[in-house]
């Protein structure tokens, strides 16, 4: 470089997003590509840490940080061309107040790194199985957490949730050996990036699916908001931006935004056991949809000294609600009604589902029933997953 002369290698043309796209499996992706994106968060740090240690800013365009204004930027884009253009209503002034709180707590996350600002599967190539970047000339310092979330956030990607979570381990292990980088101090912004990254990318398909109309962007939309819905149920943010999260509610539970480009996009049917004493389990996804059962009618083996101290999950247990014809009649209500739900919201492409059952205690009745639907539903539905938990027994340990 300092003689002028520069070398050019032709990549090819298969992108991450290809790659996985030719390898996606009933069962989720194939190893060999969960096996590069496990060498792609390897590498990220890299960029970030220990390129961004020697980068000149002063050559960053058009702002040497992702700071507020740059937020701003990209909060007004999300806002000027998506929820405008998809007619998802909100309170200007309000909503105004809150960007600037929301970007106020993010500019907070220490952020003398590289960002590269558009890390996601289509800017990166493989080259016989090795992956390559590009597409970094946005690059300006910033948080770690933004290009990570970004590349699991990539919304077609629609890489599977648990699969994220493990890459998001693999990353922070590989930064963490490049720079002092506490795991649980940077879980404290990264929700925070995730949805601004979500936000910024429903502006860019707006911008270019509604006002321009190339409509295969608008196929991206279905996927982006499912990836909110999510973040929507992780996100504990510590600022208080109420029409900002009443602008992602409208967004998730809007009908019209999950039907672009026919998209299959798997449900996730949550089911819980939980006790009356400790309050009834709130949708914490946006959607607001679901089920609330009531076992304190159903007889109660809790009221046994053999049972006392068992719980729903025990064999014992289970052989005496198995034999209770009012249990058998309230379940097979329960199932039936919860189908119905599920083939209609797997019609429409919503993506989250509440089960709750609850009971006095919370240990034996609501518990059974919990497991016995999960059970159900696994036989009966291949397409869903299913997330189970015990609120009370979780409690207790």
């Amino acid at each position: 470089m300092s003689k002028g002369i520069y070398l050019e290698e032709d990549l090819g043309d298969t992108t991450l997003f290809k790659f996985l796209s030719e390898n996606r499996t009933k069962s989720g992706l194939a190893k060999e590509v969960t096996n590069i994106y496990q060498e792609v968060v390897r590498i990220l740090p890299l960029f970030q840490i220990t390129a961004g240690k020697t980068f000149d800013r002063k050559l960053c365009y058009p702002r040497q940080h992702f700071d507020v204004q740059s937020m701003m930027w990209d909060l007004n884009y999300f806002k000027y061309y998506f929820l405008r253009l998809a007619k998802i209503p909100f309170n200007e002034a309000t909503l105004e107040d809150d960007f600037q709180t929301f970007a106020g707590y993010l500019a907070q996350a220490p952020s003398n790194f590289f960002l590269y600002r558009d890390f996601q599967s289509r800017n990166i190539m493989i080259k016989n199985n090795i992956p390559y970047f590009i597409d970094y000339q946005g690059g300006r310092s910033g948080a770690l957490q933004y290009d990570i979330a970004s590349l699991l956030f990539d919304a077609k990607a629609d890489i599977p949730f648990s699969l994220r979570s493990k890459l998001l381990d693999s990353y922070l292990k590989a930064a963490s050996g490049l720079a002092a980088v506490d795991p649980k101090e940077f879980m404290k912004y990264y929700w925070g990036f995730v949805l601004i990254r979500i936000m910024q990318a429903l502006g860019a398909y707006g911008l270019r699916g509604f006002y321009e109309g190339k409509t295969q962007f608008l196929q991206s939309i279905p996927y982006a908001v499912r990836n909110l819905e999510f973040a929507l149920r992780m996100a504990k943010l510590p600022v208080k931006t109420p029409e900002l999260i009443q602008v992602f509610r409208r967004i998730v539970r809007s009908p019209y935004l999950r039907q672009f480009g026919k998209p299959h996009l798997r449900l996730t049917v949550r089911i819980q056991s939980f006790s009356y004493k400790g309050g009834v389990p709130m949708d914490e996804s946006g959607h607001g949809g679901g089920y609330i059962f009531d076992c304190r009618a159903l007889p109660n083996p809790g009221r046994f000294q053999e049972f006392a101290k068992l719980t729903g999950k025990d064999p014992a247990v289970a052989a005496y609600l198995d034999k209770e014809p009012a249990v058998s009649r309230f379940l097979n209500h329960a199932c039936d009604l919860i189908s119905q739900s599920i083939e209609n919201y797997q019609s429409r492409n919503f993506t989250e589902l509440l089960v709750a059952f609850g009971c006095t205690g919370g240990e034996h009745r609501s518990v059974y029933c919990a497991e016995r639907l999960a059970g159900y539903l696994t036989e009966r539905y291949g397409g869903v997953d299913i997330e189970i938990r015990h609120r009370e027994l979780e409690a207790a340990k």
